[in-house]
């Protein structure tokens, strides 16, 4: 009698968010107004938060209640600041398995100087390890993430370095993350520079969802997205979208601003959606906003939900943000940030579907 073949097992379905990059700790500093050069401001408070795309998004991840694994990549000193970020990522059950520590670099920290009034931040940044990370420890067969997040660019100074076959490093790192069967999201600093092109341009061809602000997303197509005045140009941050998924992003283009958020598929279909309208004495810092909305939209894009619904999800956990002037310590559960939008309702609406 012939023996019967086993059947292979088929692979389990990848299920988490592998976030990689900047891990920073922030110094926050309310201060009653920012001050001319050699004049004087005064601090009226000071606490300390998380900072770093890959750190804000997975603390509110964890925060909202997130129904799948979290996992760390990147760099961190062997420093008491370091500690603290494994500590922390191991009490919020967040896996740091590719989290590598240094110890010729510290870990990084930013002075993060708010306005009271307005919650306006300005950001003193010492890139420490984060800069010295390229990704190599990084072993994506090794992970069953479904997601790998990445940012942000710009401030990671050995993955924006030059590639001859990819354009840059953090290129060819997204593109053997969606070689192992990942989907790949990335994040962009805001800085005042004509990096963008060079350094942004070469991963969009590996990139399945590109998240960014206006300010970005202005700077990487070239348009402007906002008039004289200061008002939303509607029409040019559909035409930076399209932009966008002409430089090569596979499936969705996602831009928010402070009016709320955008979306464009790589089919076509346009989605638009408000941001809450909070009372100004609501707003204690704007840190950690972008990245809040980044961890709402990529909640529902893991769990499959509508772009509506993703989008809104989004606006909502940046409003819970703003109530803390660090960048993760307003954001609750995914019922409590939601709620906000009953309580306060919605802006004016954007532009039309």
């Amino acid at each position: 009698m012939k023996s019967k073949t086993p059947k292979r097992k088929s692979a389990a379905p990848r299920a988490g968010l592998l976030a990689g990059g900047n891990w920073i700790i922030d110094q926050v500093k309310i201060i009653d107004v920012y001050p001319q050069r050699g004049h004087l401001a005064n601090i009226q408070g000071q606490s300390q938060g998380t900072g770093g795309s890959p750190y804000n998004v997975l603390v509110d991840l964890q925060q909202l209640g997130a129904p799948f694994p979290l996992a760390a990549a990147g760099m961190v000193g062997d420093d008491p600041l370091g500690r603290e970020i494994l500590a922390d990522c191991q009490a919020r059950a967040i896996a740091t398995d590719f989290l590598a520590v240094n110890p010729k670099a510290p870990t990084s920290y930013t002075d993060v100087m708010t306005e009271r009034q307005g919650g306006h931040r300005s950001f003193f940044h010492a890139r420490g390890a984060n800069a010295l990370w390229r990704g190599e420890d990084l072993d994506f067969d090794q992970t069953r993430a479904r997601i790998f997040h990445l940012g942000y660019l710009l401030l990671l100074d050995a993955l924006d370095a030059a590639d001859a076959k990819y354009g840059t490093r953090a290129a060819r790192l997204l593109a053997a993350a969606q070689a192992a069967g990942l989907k790949t999201s990335i994040d962009v600093v805001s800085e005042d520079s004509d990096r963008f092109t060079r350094i942004v341009t070469p991963a969009l061809k590996h990139v399945d969802y590109c998240i960014l602000n206006e300010i970005e997303a202005g700077k990487t197509t070239g348009f402007t997205l906002r008039d004289a005045a200061g008002k939303l140009d509607t029409v040019a941050v559909r035409h930076a979208a399209g932009a966008l998924l002409q430089c090569g992003v596979r499936e969705l283009v996602v831009i928010h601003f402070p009016e709320g958020g955008f979306a464009r598929t790589r089919l076509g279909g346009d989605t638009w959606q408000s941001s809450l309208k909070l009372p100004a004495a609501y707003i204690a810092g704007t840190a950690g906003a972008g990245d809040a909305f980044c961890a709402g939209v990529l909640l529902g894009l893991h769990e499959g939900w509508e772009l509506s619904r993703c989008l809104l999800t989004g606006v909502c956990v940046a409003a819970a943000s703003l109530a803390d002037p660090t960048c993760t310590a307003g954001v609750k559960s995914l019922p409590a940030a939601l709620a906000l939008a009953k309580k306060y309702g919605f802006r004016p609406a954007l532009a039309d579907d």
